[in-house]
């Protein structure tokens, strides 16, 4: 299996499902830590760290499960 095909394989189902919990849970609490005065207090949103605070961790959840996905096929040849 390729790394392309592993990289589609984690953008499907359950999968993708995770990341996008894992993106919602993790960025939410990244961003509160990260610009929590601003949000409650008011004050200039930094949207472009606020977008990347939510990337990140579907990046690395993706990446983790395109990992797995790899690991599991090297295992059944």
């Amino acid at each position: 299996m390729t790394g392309t095909e592993a990289l589609r394989l984690a953008l499907t189902g359950r999968r993708l499902r995770r990341s996008l919990f894992v993106m919602l849970v993790v960025g939410s609490i990244l961003n509160v830590i990260n610009q929590g005065e601003i949000i409650f207090y008011g004050g200039a949103v930094a949207w472009i760290k606020g977008i990347l605070t939510f990337i990140v961790p579907f990046c690395v959840s993706t990446y983790s499960a395109r990992g797995s996905v790899l690991e599991s096929a090297k295992e059944n040849v």
